[in-house]
């Protein structure tokens, strides 16, 4: 399971300030825009597992607790991060965040 060596390490992936928990994951839209110009844009429809199929196999393997959260790829436009960048992303309800 590559997510977990890649993303599963303490303080490695902070999250927040919250996170929605209330959704239906099965067509969610996916977005990240970097100084206010859309960068990615894809669907978890568009996932090669859906969200229930990743959900039971990592449960397989390890103990999933309420909040803990499941990170898996990203869409196309992925790009460097550097010092002083600023991200946007919007929740499911179309929050910018």
């Amino acid at each position: 399971m590559q997510f977990t060596r890649a993303k599963g390490y303490d303080s490695f992936c902070p999250l927040g300030p919250w996170i929605e928990t209330v959704l239906d994951p099965v067509d969610l839209r996916v977005t990240a825009a970097a100084y206010g110009e859309l960068r990615q844009d894809g669907r978890t429809s568009q996932m090669v597992h859906d969200v229930p199929s990743l959900i039971a196999f990592a449960s397989s393997i390890m103990t999933l607790l309420p909040g803990d959260v499941i990170l898996t790829g990203t869409p196309a436009g992925v790009g460097p991060i550097r010092d002083g960048d600023t991200r946007q992303h919007r929740d499911p309800k179309g929050s910018a965040h």
